[in-house]
């Protein structure tokens, strides 16, 4: 009862990100969105993949678990010259890369398992073009990462407000429409969340798949073990 206690507590806290105070939205992924793995996948080596790598993914691994012929994933989403069964790394070199960015771009295998679905989600609708022209983002301010998707979601402005001194940011706002609807960018975005979900842990749909059968197993199994032992214990008694 204690540890039920606990995940109830647990679940019914909203994440708050940054210094705004902000609540994460729901990502509202679903894992078992095959042709939203295909989406995201799309959208991950269009503007993602020059700079960000997904070294624990194989292309192979990819088109057998997405259902996709080899020679397309190797036309649609490798730009470089590489084999099927090669890891989803990025052409550019970290000292390249880091000195034509400041720092070298995290590996994106295993973000969504670090960061979480909501955290990503909220991320990628939350850039915001600041005063000094640049780019910002209200769950990781200062983030050094620029707005890849603005020319689809547009650009952001906040909207201040003060309480006392201090000036926060009451909510952001679209001032220039980008090439998507802030709904079709939102799609976007749980497609692409979705296939970070997916690359964070590509075993999860048939580990669960497989947990069904076993828990089915395992209540199949009890009742035998009570039946044999009704049935054992019947000339004792």
């Amino acid at each position: 009862m204690i540890i039920l206690g606990l995940v109830a507590m647990i679940s019914t806290v909203s994440p708050v990100f940054g210094s705004s105070g902000g609540k994460l939205e729901n990502s509202g992924v679903n894992f078992r969105d095959t042709a939203a793995i295909q989406r995201g996948a799309k959208w991950f080596v269009n503007y993602c993949f020059s700079c960000h790598s997904a070294s624990y993914m194989r292309y192979n691994r990819l088109a057998e678990d997405l259902s996709i012929d080899e020679d397309i994933v190797l036309r649609d989403l490798a730009f470089a010259d590489v084999n099927i069964g090669d890891t989803m790394d990025i052409a550019m070199r970290p000292g390249d890369s880091e000195a034509w960015l400041g720092k070298i771009p995290p590996d994106l295998s295993v973000i969504s398992r670090s960061r979480g679905n909501d955290w990503l989600f909220t991320y990628m609708k939350s850039f915001y073009q600041d005063e000094s022209g640049g780019w910002n983002n209200l769950v990781l301010p200062n983030a050094s990462m620029p707005h890849v998707f603005w020319q689809l979601q547009g650009i952001q402005e906040p909207v201040w407000s003060s309480h006392g001194e201090e000036r926060v940011i009451e909510h952001l706002e679209l001032t220039s429409p980008g090439l998507q609807s802030p709904q079709q960018y939102e799609q976007t975005v749980r497609d692409l969340v979705t296939f970070l979900d997916y690359l964070g842990e590509p075993s999860k749909l048939k580990r669960k798949n497989i947990g069904i059968w076993v828990l089915l197993f395992l209540v199949l199994f009890t009742l035998v073990a009570y039946a044999l032992k009704v049935e054992y214990w019947r000339d004792v008694h």
